[in-house]
């Protein structure tokens, strides 16, 4: 009876515990949020694009972690395009990093990097204010990093426009 009761209680904490994990994993790809819809004003739009870059799947034999879509980069704030897409996850975070080539998660460690805020959609057209102060010359990536894991989801090198 003993036996039983104990065996019960470890699979209901099991079973518990792996309903929340699966439910964590799972929300983002089942209740996806809306489509950003972010457009340039006018004054955006007569702003100089110091920098572009296309996001791409740095590791292709991951499924989960990919990007696609356009950045670009102004003297004041990140753009990414309509086409700009990502796998669903938790916590994600737009990065101006100063290093390019960001292929890896490790390749991001020890880098100073600009936080310019939480992705606000998986899919569509967004701007992200940089913050005032940063000289854009020193940064060569933008990337989205999944700050719950520590990993890199999709990376864009910059190329200098003009």
């Amino acid at each position: 009876m003993l036996r039983s009761l104990a065996i019960f209680i470890a699979g209901a904490v099991l079973g518990t515990a792996f309903g929340v994990a699966l439910g964590f994993f799972l929300f983002p790809f089942i209740f996806p949020p809306a489509p950003a819809a972010e457009r340039l004003t006018t004054a955006d739009r007569a702003s100089v694009v110091l920098a572009q870059g296309t996001f791409i799947h740095a590791n292709p034999s991951d499924p989960i972690h990919w990007g696609k879509g356009s950045a670009s980069v102004r003297a004041d704030s990140v753009f990414l395009s309509e086409d700009f897409e990502v796998g669903p996850g938790p916590k994600f975070h737009v990065y101006l990093v100063p290093k390019g080539q960001i292929r890896s998660s490790g390749d991001l460690a020890g880098q100073k990097f600009v936080d310019l805020g939480r992705l606000r959609s998986f899919k569509g057209s967004q701007r992200y204010v940089i913050p005032a102060g940063v000289d854009l010359a020193n940064f060569q990536s933008v990337i989205i990093w999944c700050e719950r894991f520590s990993v890199l989801i999709s990376p864009a090198d910059l190329m200098r426009t003009g």
